[in-house]
């Protein structure tokens, strides 16, 4: 897809992402919506995939370490043709595959579960290290969350991703600037990421996460080290009222809220 077609797949995903969580009751939307354009350049654009196989050998992997935000996935996974559209009524409902968090033994396009924040990142240095051994060329990306990234557990895969020299891994941080419950800058404040990450040997990149153009450009990056993506977002993202508030990090709106939502996400397109 070219850039404005990119850009009314996100708007589309964003529509779809909010009535999913108002129907369900549940979900963590402020950060679902700073990372659609994200999850849409990959899987429109950048990504090599084969929806109807998705456990092609060749096939891109992509993580999505913030697995909290879930919905956004199934959303774009649907668009793209790995499960069905209607199938996104049936989030968190009993008995759905479409769980808080992503299942890769239930959904179709999930890599590996993801939830316990941190974890995501050291799957996917695995993964990269795994087709450096096998010769395969595949490409693994992986997205965290800015506040997941206080977790040890990541800056040990960063350090192991530079030693092993995998040119193959691009690594995206949504650095909405909020977690559960308050700012990052209040809680374990990590800002500015970019000279941290540079500091363990990998190449760093930071863009406007919501500007469609530059999160393609910085994806389809190719270097001789392993690729930080800082990228730039609002909490919220689309939605005046849940732009860069903390409140909405885990919140569903109410029917009046949803109705200005989706008239300001529907003008947009």
């Amino acid at each position: 897809m070219e850039i404005d077609d990119l850009k009314r797949m996100a708007r589309q995903i964003r529509l779809r992402d909010l009535q999913a969580v108002f129907e369900a009751g549940a979900g963590h939307i402020g950060g679902e919506m700073s990372v659609i354009d994200v999850l849409t350049a990959l899987y429109f654009r950048v990504l090599k995939i084969w929806p109807d196989q998705p456990k092609h050998p060749e096939r891109d992997r992509f993580v999505l370490s913030k697995g909290h935000t879930a919905c956004a996935l199934y959303v774009t996974l649907a668009k793209r043709g790995f499960i069905p559209e209607d199938e996104i009524s049936t989030f968190l409902k009993p008995y759905s595959r479409l769980n808080g968090h992503p299942n890769c033994n239930k959904v179709p396009g999930v890599e590996t579960n993801t939830g316990p924040l941190g974890h995501g990142l050291p799957v996917a240095v695995g993964m990269a290290k795994a087709a450096k051994l096998s010769g395969a060329a595949y490409h693994t990306y992986v997205v965290t969350g800015d506040g997941e990234m206080q977790e040890g557990s990541n800056w040990e895969a960063i350090m192991a991703g530079a030693h092993f020299g995998l040119d193959n891994l691009t690594l995206l941080i949504d650095h909405n600037r909020f977690q559960q419950g308050a700012s990052i800058a209040d809680t374990n404040g990590l800002a500015p990421l970019r000279p941290k990450v540079e500091a363990f040997g990998w190449e760093v990149t930071e863009i406007n996460g919501n500007a469609m153009g530059e999160v393609v450009a910085a994806l389809e990056h190719r270097g001789s080290r392993p690729h930080c993506i800082v990228a730039h977002t609002n909490k919220g993202h689309g939605i005046s009222f849940m732009q860069d508030t903390v409140d909405w990090h885990h919140k569903v709106p109410n029917k009046e809220q949803y109705d200005i939502a989706v008239q300001e996400l529907s003008e947009a397109l």
